[in-house]
């Protein structure tokens, strides 16, 4: 009996031992951690400063998010820029008589872009009451309510202009260029156009509301014919 009390108690003389041993590595890794500086990784107190790598890939992002806000307000040449890169894209697969593939997967990217472009950014059909939707006006009287698109269109020319891009860079490896008899992709892509578009018109002229907003109107007080006296 006293044998067994004599384990019994070198055993919990050990386990307090490693739990002690456990709780001082704990407060020192964690009196470590709070000398650390704020906003340093571990990759970053090892080396003593950060990858030159993910510092170019950063700066290049910040280059290339500074040119596009710059680019925001010149609507006109941002798409100029577009339909050119499109006509070079198809004169480029004309000459190279190949990558009829990519065109038609490029063709219907640019589709699902201009349905979202042309669609609500709320669905009219998820409203329990359809005239909570946004809609402009279409009495004499109402209240302005501009039309919200689920794509904006910064975003779509954006979008359509990387879809071409890719495009452009798929038809330099020739193992994108699937042999295809390309006028039954054309015969299907007009189509698919032509049954999207009745349908997204059904839609439009089911819910009463058009994707197109030409500016808030103005209201002018009656101008002020009363004159002055001199004091």
């Amino acid at each position: 009996m006293c044998a067994c009390a004599v384990v019994f108690a070198v055993c919990l003389h050990r386990a307090a031992a490693r739990a002690t041993r456990g709780a001082a590595a704990e407060s020192d890794t964690a009196a470590r951690a709070d000398r650390m500086p704020e906003g340093d990784s571990a990759g970053e107190s090892i080396h003593g400063k950060p990858s030159a790598i993910g510092n170019f890939f950063k700066r290049l992002g910040q280059i290339y998010q500074s040119w596009l806000d710059k680019s925001t307000p010149f609507s006109a040449v941002r798409w100029a820029v577009t339909v050119i890169l499109t006509a070079i894209y198809m004169i480029r697969v004309y000459i190279l008589q190949g990558w009829y593939i990519v065109t038609y997967a490029l063709g219907i990217y640019h589709l699902n872009l201009f349905i979202a472009f042309l669609s609500p950014k709320v669905d009219p059909s998820l409203l329990d009451d359809p005239d909570e939707g946004p809609a402009l006006p279409t009495k004499q009287n109402e209240e302005f309510r501009p039309f919200i698109r689920r794509l904006p269109e910064f975003k779509f020319w954006h979008s359509a202009t990387k879809g071409i891009i890719i495009a452009m860079i798929c038809t330099f490896f020739e193992a994108f260029n699937v042999p295809v008899f390309w006028p039954i992709l054309v015969m299907y892509f007009i189509m698919l156009f032509c049954i999207t578009m009745k349908r997204q018109i059904k839609h439009m002229i089911k819910y009463r509301y058009l994707p197109f907003t030409h500016g808030k109107r103005t209201y002018r007080g009656k101008e002020d014919t009363a004159k002055t006296f001199a004091s």
